[in-house]
């Protein structure tokens, strides 16, 4: 009998994107974070992959319009930072060297969702 691995959390970054068949309208964006157990990356990955294919929709919305929401790009896939998940556990970081780009990007920081 094969020994059974053992699974780990990992946190996968996903990206969305919200398109509608109305010719007017930009894309909408949207990063998602998703804690999933898996007993190793390559395993992770492929089941990031399936729950983000499992999120993707399509709906009408209040003006009549078709909306479609689908996976643009795994971004990463990484183990959980703590190994505890308890209150005050770090999941994930990433790092970046561009601050400008980064103040932009962000909503938050006085970017725009436009």
């Amino acid at each position: 009998m094969p020994e059974e691995q053992s699974k780990q959390f990992y946190v996968a970054v996903l990206l969305y994107e919200s398109t509608s068949e109305s010719g007017g309208k930009k894309p909408l964006y949207q990063e998602s974070f998703v804690l999933l157990q898996a007993t190793g990356e390559e395993e992770a990955r492929a089941r990031a992959a399936e729950h983000a294919r499992q999120q993707e929709t399509q709906y009408e919305n209040e003006e009549g319009e078709l909306i479609h929401w689908s996976l643009k790009h795994v971004i990463d896939v990484s183990p959980v930072l703590d190994d505890d998940l308890k209150d005050g556990a770090e999941l994930y970081a990433r790092h970046f060297r561009d601050y400008g780009a980064y103040h932009a990007f962000e909503p938050f920081l006085g970017g725009s969702v436009d």
